[in-house]
């Protein structure tokens, strides 16, 4: 679900107040000040926000006449102290200065901070919008839905595991159905971050209010979810339906010119992603995607703070067709998917570049959807589950045979060297080293763990 980026421009009612824009600032060093609130907690206790950062901000702002509430972008892992990882990629160091009027940022404000010697960056407020794709009905044949899982052998992988419960998936998307019995005993409690969106559209359901409560209003990340751990009632078995998936609400969904789009704040994208990494996820499922706009590149200090967590991340290449870059799958860090279609060729739609690590099946998924119900659906978005529930079952495997914890860049070895290739090159311009292949993968981590002296 490749996302385009806009800067925030519609006004919000938020619980106590109203929030229309928001500045993200990451000082150089960290500030004086060390009394400042995370933005989630000032949503309902206004009063213990501050308005004060640094003296040489505070005057820049004095001047635009833009009061602001600062808060800090992250948490820390234990609530309590930075940690080392944190600290490392400057996390104690982002600010999110809230804007209390309901007025747009000045442009000149921006420009006027980035002149700062203290600012290492400085940026307005971004919302992400993407189209999500119209769901099939289930009358279509399901022996498309068996060729997708065949393609990667899936059944065949299935006899040797079907993963394991300590291994736990982030799946950061638009919710998931709370109550489909596919995925009753795969879930963890997890968190709702969409919150403070730009209210240029009409919203569908729940889009004000971080929570505990992450359901799933349009579909999306229902059949993602499906495709990694449905437990295989009236579907094909997901790829590790006995790991654990953590559901994390970062896109809502609003109606615009008679068409359902995703939407979400890029900055609460990030904060879930911290989030998850804080959760002790081994994997995490991004199938969304960002063109980068501006200054940084999107994702970019959660995606090296996770890396040095060694949690995995695999994201959705775009469905544009062309050659272009979609963040996080762009960052060297992520493993970025592309699609197949029925046919086992690269997916007309299917974005491409160097930063494509794998291809997997795309094209006509069935998968779990709303209501409890199921449906077929089409993009990168549906290619991306399946590498991810892969590497859930390379680390499953490991853990059950040997009790070993695998590396991400074990992991990554493992996939890159048993993938299918597509013509006689090691990779292909638009399918990355190849077709995802979980027997192959499984045989080579099985020789591994039989031999540890060899290692990638």
């Amino acid at each position: 679900m490749p996302l385009s980026c806009k800067h925030q421009g519609g006004c919000i009612a938020n619980r106590n107040f109203l929030v229309k824009h928001h500045i993200r600032l990451q000082l150089k060093a960290p500030p004086s000040v060390r009394q400042i609130p995370h933005w989630q907690e000032i949503l309902d206790r206004k009063a213990i926000a501050t308005s004060r950062l640094h003296p040489d901000i505070d005057e820049i702002l004095n001047r635009h006449q833009v009061p602001v509430w600062v808060t800090r972008e992250y948490h820390p892992a234990n609530h309590q102290q930075w940690n080392q990882a944190e600290l490392t990629h400057g996390l104690d160091r982002i600010f999110r200065l809230i804007l209390q009027e309901e007025r747009p940022v000045p442009p000149g404000l921006i420009k006027d901070l980035g002149k700062l010697a203290i600012v290492e960056q400085v940026r307005p407020s971004e919302i992400v919008t993407a189209h999500l794709p119209s769901p099939m009905p289930m009358q279509l044949s399901l022996n498309t839905d068996v060729r997708s899982r065949q393609a990667i052998h899936l059944d065949e992988a299935h006899r040797w595991t079907q993963g394991e419960p300590q291994i736990k998936i982030a799946v950061l998307d638009t919710g998931i159905t709370l109550t489909h019995p596919e995925l009753q005993e795969a879930l963890l409690p997890g968190k709702d971050f969409v919150d403070i969106i730009d209210g240029a559209g009409k919203f569908i359901g729940d889009f004000l209010g971080y929570d505990d409560i992450p359901d799933d209003q349009v579909g999306h990340g229902t059949h993602v979810a499906g495709i990694i751990a449905g437990k295989g009632i009236a579907m094909p078995k997901g790829v590790v339906p006995r790991c654990k998936i953590l559901p994390v609400r970062v896109l809502g969904a609003m109606e615009r010119n008679g068409k359902r789009v995703g939407a979400g704040l890029v900055d609460n994208i990030n904060t879930g992603i911290k989030w998850a990494v804080d959760q002790g996820v081994h994997v995490i499922n991004m199938s969304l995607g960002i063109r980068q706009s501006g200054g940084g590149l999107p994702h970019e200090e959660v995606v090296n703070y996770a890396k040095e967590k060694g949690v995995s991340i695999v994201a959705a290449s775009g469905n544009d067709g062309q050659e272009e870059l979609y963040y996080p799958g762009a960052l060297p860090h992520v493993i970025a998917v592309g699609a197949t279609d029925e046919t086992g060729n690269i997916a007309n739609f299917s974005t491409y570049g160097k930063q494509v690590s794998l291809v997997a099946p795309g094209t006509n998924i069935y998968s779990t959807h709303l209501a409890d119900n199921y449906a077929f659906s089409t993009g990168t978005s549906h290619a991306s589950p399946f590498v991810a529930g892969a590497i859930a079952l390379l680390k499953s495997y490991a853990l059950k045979k040997r009790g070993t914890q695998l590396s991400d860049a074990q992991i990554k070895h493992i996939l890159k060297h048993t993938s299918d290739k597509l013509d006689t090159r090691f990779k292909h311009r638009k399918g990355g080293f190849g077709r995802l292949n979980l027997i192959d993968a499984l045989a080579l981590l099985d020789y591994r763990l039989d031999r540890p002296s060899i290692t990638p």
